[in-house]
């Protein structure tokens, strides 16, 4: 059976005959959430801004902008390293959920959840280096 396509209508041209450009982030908040098993109410404390705002943001309607840019783009490279550290996902997932002592028995997740990416970001270094696990 064939998937139907439905066609979007084309968004007017504004007076100077461009199309504006629908650019949303909705697609990147939906995975950070899916790889570190975040609800969205999660994902928003996380960055700590309203979950109404992340709803904004993959809408398309606002932006991150200052500290919540900063917040964000933080997570993403973290998401990054985790990616280049660890083989799959299901590696990534246990990691992020089981305590470790670097981080005085809190698992990642957890400080992640709090706004301690650097600490969990050191966490992946001392991996990296070799000095722990």
């Amino acid at each position: 059976m064939a998937k139907r396509v439905e066609m979007a209508a084309v968004p007017a041209h504004s007076a100077s005959g461009i199309t504006p450009i629908q650019i949303t982030l909705k697609p990147a908040l939906d995975q950070l959430e899916h790889d570190f098993g975040l609800s969205s109410n999660e994902l928003a404390q996380t960055l700590s801004v309203d979950r109404r705002t992340l709803e904004r943001w993959a809408s398309g309607d606002t932006f991150p902008r200052h500290a919540a840019r900063d917040r964000l783009l933080a997570v993403v490279a973290l998401h990054a390293r985790l990616a280049e550290l660890f083989e799959t996902a299901e590696d990534v997932r246990t990691w992020l959920h089981r305590p470790l002592p670097f981080l005085g028995q809190m698992a990642p997740i957890d400080a992640i959840k709090v706004g301690r990416i650097e600490s969990v970001d050191a966490a992946l270094e001392a991996i990296d280096e070799g000095i722990a696990s």
